[in-house]
């Protein structure tokens, strides 16, 4: 007899999926559909919520019927984080367009509230440097900005929530609910005391009656309704992106290590029970919360990786198509000098300067494509080695092994390169949609179908590994060119 079926839905910066997955993480379907974005502003990023809610209507639905909706046991929802929407209870629909977690429109509000010392007391509670990368002033702006908002928050009649909170609305019919790891990444919530914090709401004007319900990551979430798949099926799991490809990659020990490439770049430190406060500007959040118990993590964040490749694409059009920058940067022997610095949205972690922008250095007259695009590509790594880097001076010891996926995990160059700028071996899985494959085991693990987080650290199978070859001078080389170049972009 077929076994039971999870369908993730996995609902990102640049684009949803939907996948269902068999109980052995293998993907029997496949929907995906481009999102707009929306660039009003320099430096704003906006998404139309109708529009993801109908990209994930369509590709839930496309899925299902290929893969067999009536085995189909359970759903599981992962989100792109920090993006805020906000919403009238009635009618569920956006009073503004979702602010997106790339957007920048916050960052002066950022730069008052560190001014006043508020800083301190935000990290404190929330794990969180206090940026415009997190949701809070996203939707104070929209409090501030968009007519009578403020007055019907205040009355109770908007709601607020991540993308995770839209979808669960709309999928459920009006269930305002959430989980801890996207409750976490508004600077609203104390990740100690798990729950709301009236400080932090106090701060940046936000009611209470404005926000979900937060649950563990695996919990009952509600069912949707009949009309999308055409029977009721529970969500029982939900996580934010960085934290499903966490359980997607089983990264379930203490000090286990996943470092995801998508439209930007964020490595994960599993800190087990532990919760370690950052000297080094790197954020404290739950990887996850199961049975009411909360695992932590370290998080490093890079705004811009697959960005980086997509630029090269449709703005530079030195490629027609990402695959071909493996074989450009295997083409030359070195870059000749040049750096490509891409703080197109600013820079994260460990800087968190939102006022740096991306630079092309160390131009000579023969650099070519093939060097801005190996440039391009190292910049990931220097970065990743950057947070590496913080990640030791808290006392964390270095990583020997680290778990990769995302788009461009599928470059072998790159994750070669990447191994020797880490000093650690780079494993890629099997599965490299680990973001999808997390929230399907997190709806699994509370529908029946794992019993245990051992159960599913069992089913991870590994593609490739790569070990590191580079000697340490010229490593070393590399990095000094590296932290040079970020220099000459920074801000401050």
């Amino acid at each position: 007899m077929a076994g039971p079926l999870l369908l993730a839905i996995d609902q990102g910066t640049t684009s949803t999926r939907s996948i269902v997955f068999d109980a052995d993480g293998h993907a029997l379907a496949t929907a995906q559909e481009e999102l707009t974005q929306h660039y009003p502003h320099p430096g704003w990023v906006e998404h139309d919520p109708e529009e993801i809610w109908r990209t994930v209507e369509r590709t839930a639905r496309a899925a299902a019927e290929k893969a067999g909706a009536d085995r189909i046991v359970a759903i599981g929802l992962t989100n792109q984080r920090e993006t805020a929407v906000v919403w009238d209870r009635d009618t569920g629909e956006a009073v503004h367009p979702a602010i997106v977690w790339q957007d920048r429109r916050g960052a002066d509000r950022c730069r008052e509230l560190v001014a006043e010392g508020i800083e301190p007391l935000v990290q404190a509670r929330s794990g969180l440097v206090l940026d415009s990368y997190f949701s809070a002033t996203k939707v104070e702006w929209i409090l501030r900005n968009v007519p009578g908002a403020a007055e019907r928050a205040g009355r109770g009649d908007l709601a607020f929530g991540t993308v995770d909170s839209f979808l669960l609305w709309r999928l459920t019919g009006g269930r305002h609910v959430t989980d801890e790891t996207n409750a976490a990444r508004t600077l609203l919530y104390d990740i100690e005391v798990h729950g709301w914090d009236e400080d932090l709401l106090r701060i940046f004007g936000i009611p209470r009656a404005m926000l979900p319900e937060v649950l563990d990551s695996a919990a009952d979430f509600g069912s949707t309704a009949t009309a999308l798949l055409g029977r009721p099926l529970p969500i029982c799991g939900v996580a934010g992106d960085q934290q499903a490809a966490t359980v997607g990659q089983a990264c379930f020990t203490l000090g286990s290590i996943k470092s995801t490439y998508g439209t930007g770049c964020f490595l994960v430190l599993n800190t087990g029970d532990k919760l370690i406060r950052s000297s080094h500007r790197l954020l404290t959040t739950p990887a996850y919360r199961l049975g009411g118990r909360t695992t932590y993590a370290l998080e490093g964040s890079i705004f811009n990786a697959g960005t980086t490749v997509k630029w090269l694409r449709d703005e530079l059009r030195l490629i027609r198509d990402a695959a071909e920058t493996e074989a450009m940067a295997a083409s030359v022997a070195d870059t000749g000098g040049v750096y490509v610095v891409p703080a197109f949205t600013g820079l994260g972690a460990p800087h968190w300067d939102a006022d740096a922008r991306g630079a092309i250095l160390g131009l000579t007259r023969d650099a070519g494509a093939a060097a801005i695009a190996r440039a391009s590509l190292e910049a990931v790594a220097y970065q990743t080695r950057d947070l590496i880097d913080a990640m030791v001076a808290d006392g964390v010891s270095h990583p020997a092994l680290i778990r990769v996926d995302g788009g461009m995990a599928g470059n072998g160059w790159l994750l070669q390169f990447l191994a020797d700028m880490l000093e650690a071996r780079v494993e890629r899985p099997m599965v490299t949609e680990t973001t999808a494959l997390g929230a399907a085991c997190l709806a699994g693990l509370h529908a029946g179908v794992y019993g245990s987080l051992d159960d599913i650290a069992s089913r991870w199978r590994r593609d490739r590994g790569f070990e590191p070859a580079m000697s340490a001078i010229r490593r070393d080389g590399h990095l000094a060119g590296w932290h040079a170049a970020v220099g000459r972009v920074r801000s401050r």
